[in-house]
């Protein structure tokens, strides 16, 4: 596939890491997809799946298609979105605690051994200042809704919320699969205090179960290769559906000039032909079928002008790029960059990652927990497994620009080229040792 972006950047006369973008702070709604192929979107060039809202977030602001998340799975990469840290940093790594021998997942969720273990993930969250919390301390009300791993949503830093503390996300995974409403009453809200607003909107969607409405499973069913691609297709359009009635309330609200709308994945998928389920190389997983997603930047207010394409974005941008448009100075603790920072961007080389186990072997060492680091740089990218985690796996090389679905490995033939990313790997994070 060829893709085809005009790209946007702000077109202001103060320089573009100047702490102030406006006279008001902006309205900030971060939309994040859950378990979201990478090429699976209209703008994307999929010939099926139709996601009108979503290119039209593309069209209107900056669209980063080669975006990217470090991490392959949804509570690690979701820690990281709101924190603008890597999960070795906060060491949120994985999903769940240690899995004791014998004891089955769903047996283990109930447990004693699990609420201590998320507790200690808890603690590590609350450890740093997450973005609700940064906006706190400049005006903002902040909203949770959807996918939130991390205890009680006070726990993240938010005014308001709906998960009170379940694994996933409890009340708050009602938000989009059956009603918008909660967003729209904050909205009101905010408006009413006279407070700039923050929107964390994270719906389960298009996350398993895949039980879309039966008007849109009718429309892939005779053109996907199976009914679970079907599902999995529709589930995407019916996510789209959702952005684009939060994008009407915004407009009829006349709030779209002065709101920042961000758009990523929290992790990438592949669906299974054959069962209901990903299939490999995809989530868990350091291919792109796992990590990259696009990242898209709407401010009508301040997006203004073209700039060309194919910048590296990471999802830790994200903080940075929304304190930016808030007039935060800049925090040179976070890894990121702001993504309306032109110069910043034009610096960037390269982009680092990170994959960790689905259970936590230890939830205080992120190393024992690792399976994958990997770097991008240009449009090479080395994958280094943990020998600890991954014992069976080699190090493995693909050129992006000509192989993007990363079927050729080059690490044999390039082993000068293996050896100098794998330097710039090292010389960013190397893994204690096995103790």
């Amino acid at each position: 596939m060829k893709y085809r972006f005009i790209v946007l950047l702000l077109a202001i006369s103060v320089p573009a890491c100047g702490l102030a973008l406006a006279a008001e702070r902006p309205n900030v709604v971060l939309i994040i997809s859950d378990d979201h192929g990478w090429a699976d979107y209209g703008f994307m060039g999929h010939p099926q799946i139709k996601t009108p809202h979503i290119d039209r977030l593309a069209r209107e602001g900056l669209a980063f298609d080669r975006g990217y998340v470090p991490s392959s799975l949804c509570c690690p990469s979701l820690a990281s979105i709101i924190t603008g840290l890597y999960p070795h940093q906060h060491r949120v790594t994985s999903n769940d605690p240690p899995l004791p021998p014998g004891l089955a997942p769903r047996d283990f969720h109930q447990s004693e051994a699990f609420r201590a273990g998320r507790d200690v993930m808890n603690r590590h969250l609350a450890a740093h200042p997450t973005l609700p919390k940064r906006l706190g301390e400049l005006g903002y009300l902040s909203l949770q809704t959807g996918k939130w791993w991390q205890g009680d949503y006070r726990q993240g830093g938010f005014t308001h919320g709906m998960t009170t503390g379940a694994r996933h996300g409890d009340q708050g995974l009602e938000i989009g699969r059956k009603t918008m409403q909660p967003i729209y009453d904050f909205i009101a809200e905010s408006r009413a205090a006279r407070q700039p607003f923050f929107v964390w909107y994270a719906p389960m969607l298009p996350h398993e179960p895949h039980n879309p409405p039966e008007r849109l499973l009718e429309k892939y069913l005779s053109v996907a290769p199976s009914p679970h691609v079907a599902r999995y297709w529709a589930m995407i359009e019916w996510f789209d559906e959702t952005v684009g009635a939060l994008l009407q309330h915004l407009d009829e609200q006349q709030l779209a000039a002065d709101t920042l709308v961000i758009y990523v994945a929290d992790n990438g998928w592949i669906q299974n032909v054959d069962r209901p389920h990903s299939a490999a190389r995809s989530k868990q997983s350091p291919y792109d079928g796992g990590i990259r997603t696009p990242i898209l930047v709407r401010w009508p207010a301040r997006v203004l002008r073209p700039w060309k394409e194919g910048h590296l974005a990471l999802s830790l941008d994200i903080v940075p790029t929304i304190l930016h448009a808030a007039g935060s100075p800049p925090d040179a603790t976070l890894p990121g960059v702001s993504l309306l920072d032109s110069q910043a961007l034009a610096r960037r080389k390269a982009i680092r990652g990170e994959c960790f186990t689905h259970n936590a072997v230890d939830l205080n060492e992120p190393s024992a927990n690792l399976r994958w680091r990997w770097i991008i740089d240009g449009e090479w990218k080395l994958i280094v497994p943990d020998p600890r985690n991954e014992p069976d796996r080699q190090i493995e090389l693909y050129r992006l620009a000509t192989d993007p679905h990363e079927q050729q490995d080059l690490a044999a033939r390039e082993p000068q080229r293996v050896a100098e990313l794998r330097a710039k790997l090292d010389a960013w994070w190397q893994p204690a040792p096995d103790r």
